[in-house]
């Protein structure tokens, strides 16, 4: 029988009038790789947040903790008991080492008293050697890959002799080579008798490493099944209460060029770069992280200025210096990373939604028009179905998805000729990314032209007739994605 570690019986959270967790019945076993699914904004943070301490229950709540009940658990008895959390942004010091991050909690303790740099060094180097990597030390976080940082957070947590390791998101950034080593990884930390519970969005993932699988939707616990019980097809059924499935479904585009690049290079980030987009057509760009997808989208945008070669947008060579000049001729980009570079978190929807187009709300006498901005922001919060939104709500506030829906909002509000967009869905779950791509599809039949850039072979096959192979900074095919199946699409990208 297996050994419970932590149990939640009849748990529940509000906060004010929302109910986040409803009689949550939960439990993880000693040693087991359980994953925690469900849609944005289901509880599963709320669960994440209640198992490490971070947050009150509601009374007649029970938290068994090691054998141990309580109403409560707090984040020092979490910590005590081996809890640790590795959240999505990892939460690692840029500018110190790899060895600093690695034992950075050990100088937390007020009884550590100086700074010994061979000890630190030492420590580091020693969990590191457990988890059989080879990273050096005293190399900054800020210049490692998103892989690199990620297995940096993973042994920081082992310095502290984690016993339970919760992941958020642990795979959201990572090639299909790095997921393999980070799953290695988990694996031999079970096998030495660590508990790993992990919150993904990727379906085909989560089948292959969690050995139970939890499904929340609505604050509610609806089943834990065992991976071998249940396919992806199932497992989206679940999180999302519809059935989901994907279709090519492709309107014809105009016989327009809107966007022309020739022969664009940028130093080592990508070289020789050539390709047209018509007037209302998806296209794709697929390539791995540090294919130079992102930098070609930045410089088309005016972030990250070309050495050489042109843009011609309708036809005129453009020379942007700034965003700020993209924006004036029609591009809008939705950055990758919307936390950092989408939103600004401690704002309203309604400011972050109209950030973009403040001359156009200007009144008269040079203020801001609110009426305007508010009716501006409503539209798309209807458009968009953002749920649970109001204009003056934080965006911080707000689930995943609908937070990469704000962010599209914002672009969308400047009326772009072409929308980029570059891993929109990323770190959302199934049924976000059903109306994001509906609404890609819609914005494409309007004349609207895209630029859909994914390393998820799914993404592009289903939304882009025509798909550009990035690897190594440069377009090494063109596909066309009517023509084939999608695993002979996959077996195409993979081939570089």
């Amino acid at each position: 029988m297996s050994e419970k570690i932590i149990e939640l019986k009849h748990v529940n959270k509000h906060y004010g009038g929302v109910h986040a967790l409803k009689d949550v019945d939960f439990d993880l076993n000693r040693g087991e790789i359980l994953c925690l699914i469900g849609q944005n904004g289901c509880g599963k943070s709320t669960m994440i947040k209640v198992i490490s301490g971070v947050i009150d229950v509601d009374e007649g709540s029970e938290i068994i903790l090691n054998g141990t009940s309580s109403g409560r658990v707090s984040a020092i008895e979490a910590m005590n008991s081996g809890v640790r959390v590795i959240y999505q942004d990892l939460s690692l010091f840029p500018n110190l080492t790899v060895a600093e991050n690695i034992a950075f909690d050990r100088h937390i303790d007020p009884s550590v008293r100086g700074v010994s740099w061979s000890e630190m060094r030492a420590q580091a180097e020693e969990v590191m050697d457990r988890m059989h990597i080879h990273l050096d030390p005293d190399r900054l976080i800020e210049e490692l890959s998103i892989a690199d940082r990620q297995l940096v957070a993973i042994a920081r947590a082992l310095a502290t002799n984690a016993k339970i390791l919760i992941m958020d998101e642990p795979t959201s950034s990572l090639t299909r080579k790095e997921v393999n080593v980070l799953f290695s990884i988990i694996k031999s930390l079970q096998e030495k008798g660590m508990t790993v519970m992990f919150v993904s969005h990727k379906l085909d993932e989560i089948i292959e490493i969690a050995e139970r699988i939890t499904v929340m939707r609505d604050g509610r616990i609806i089943t834990t099944i065992s991976n071998k019980d249940v396919d992806e097809t199932q497992l989206a059924q679940m999180i999302s209460g519809q059935s989901i499935s994907y279709h090519q479904d492709f309107s014809p585009c105009g016989d327009r060029t809107v966007l022309e690049v020739k022969n664009l290079s940028c130093g080592s980030q990508y070289r020789d770069v050539s390709f047209s987009l018509m007037e209302g057509e998806i296209l794709g760009i697929i390539g791995l992280l540090g294919s130079g997808r992102t930098e070609l989208a930045t410089s088309i945008f005016g972030m990250n200025p070309p050495d050489s070669g042109q843009i011609l947008l309708e036809g005129r060579e453009v020379h942007f210096k700034s965003n700020r000049d993209a924006i004036a001729g029609g591009i809008a980009y939705v950055p990758e990373d919307r936390l950092l570079q989408g939103l600004v978190l401690n704002q309203s929807i309604e400011n972050n939604t109209v950030i973009s187009v403040l001359k156009k709300l200007k009144t008269h006498l040079g203020l801001m028009d609110r009426r305007k901005s508010r009716e501006l922001t409503q539209k798309w919060i209807e458009e968009l179905s953002i749920r649970s939104a109001q204009p003056q709500i934080n965006a911080s506030t707000m689930s995943g998805g609908n937070q990469q829906k704000i962010v599209i909002s914002k672009w969308l509000s400047t009326e772009p000729k072409v929308l980029i967009l570059d891993q929109p869905t990323n770190g959302i779950d199934i049924a976000a990314k059903s109306t994001i791509y509906d609404l890609i599809r819609q914005l494409s039949r309007q004349g609207m032209s895209i630029i859909l850039i994914s390393d998820e072979v799914p993404e592009i096959y289903y939304n882009c007739p025509r798909a550009l192979v990035m690897h190594k900074g440069r377009i090494v095919k063109e596909l066309d994605c009517t023509a084939v199946t999608e695993n002979q699409f996959s077996q195409e990208v993979l081939s570089d």
